[in-house]
């Protein structure tokens, strides 16, 4: 079986999927899918990574520590870690994850080491093609310079540059954090946290214990999917159901919420958006300049919105 895009490891609230909602936008949806097939960097499932969904996973408040588990085995039974070492981009991504303190309220330092590999990481990434494609497209629609050293300053600000996330304290957050890495909050409950590579290295080393996937009944999960909605702990902390893409490249995941980002201006951003076999919302959450959080919210996978639709007709 081709392997679906769907690979969300997904932060998302379930309820309320089949409420009225804005019409796909088509161009989005083009440029996106223009962006999935050029990320020649994406793993494929099965063949670089193995997931075990298990089962479903059960109704947790927000804040609880108390969760049944639904799922005895990892998520991963194996990913290809001599691919995560040798692609470029996943390398230097994996250097960034631990220069950031995991609980809001504690201000971020910077060294000049940590900004060395800052500036790597968005190098490697303007080098890749998907990231090509959404600077010609931005350029397009005026929403960046066509000066390569200008858009390198202009994700910085977007994805890197520090700001208070948390009320009275020095500079604790950054977009980048939030979303590829996760934060802690007041000691009671996991924010951001978007992302399969830091999962799939917190679950191997122990700290983060996956519960079992969400869904409904007509979108169960399988191990092909790139999108997967599910629940886990981490740090003792529980976080009731999360979002994330899965096998896919940090570059293409920068170049997605990167465009919605730049493309509004509005604090909150929900676009609708058919990427591959998947139908999706993409939501980004500005803090001023910079990106405060983004996320994918799983609606639709294997073409069940497709198929459903000319049922309707």
């Amino acid at each position: 079986m081709a392997a679906r895009f769907c690979g969300l490891l997904a932060l998302l609230c379930l309820s309320g999927l089949d409420a009225s909602r804005p019409a796909v936008n088509q161009e989005l949806s083009t440029i996106f899918n223009e962006l999935w097939v050029l990320d020649v960097n994406r793993m494929t499932p099965a063949t670089d990574y193995t997931i075990s969904v298990q089962g479903r996973a059960s109704f947790v408040n927000q804040g609880s520590h108390v969760v049944r588990d639904h799922a005895s085995q990892p998520l991963f039974s194996n990913v290809n870690e001599t691919k995560l070492t040798n692609i470029t981009t996943f390398s230097l991504f994996i250097n960034l994850l631990d220069n950031f303190e995991r609980s809001t309220g504690v201000a971020e330092r910077v060294t000049t080491e940590e900004l060395t590999e800052i500036n790597l990481f968005l190098d490697a990434v303007l080098e890749t093609e998907v990231m090509k494609r959404a600077h010609r497209y931005l350029v397009s629609k005026a929403k960046s310079s066509a000066d390569l050293r200008h858009f390198k300053s202009q994700l910085y600000l977007i994805w890197f540059h520090l700001y208070h996330r948390h009320r009275n304290t020095g500079l604790d957050s950054c977009g980048f954090e939030h979303v590829f890495v996760g934060e802690t909050k007041s000691g009671t409950e996991i924010i951001g946290f978007h992302n399969w590579i830091q999962f799939y290295l917190q679950e191997k080393n122990l700290h983060l214990d996956y519960k079992g996937y969400k869904a409904r009944d007509h979108d169960l999960p399988d191990q092909d999917d790139h999108v997967l909605n599910l629940q886990f702990s981490w740090h003792g902390l529980v976080k009731p159901v999360g979002s994330a893409f899965i096998g896919t490249s940090p570059e293409f995941e920068m170049a997605l919420f990167t465009i919605v980002f730049l493309m509004n201006t509005e604090r909150s951003t929900t676009v609708l958006v058919n990427i591959d076999q998947c139908r999706m919302e993409l939501v980004v959450i500005r803090h001023g300049r910079s990106l405060g959080t983004a996320y994918p919210k799983l609606l639709s996978s294997n073409g069940r919105h497709v198929v459903r639709q000319q049922h309707s007709h």
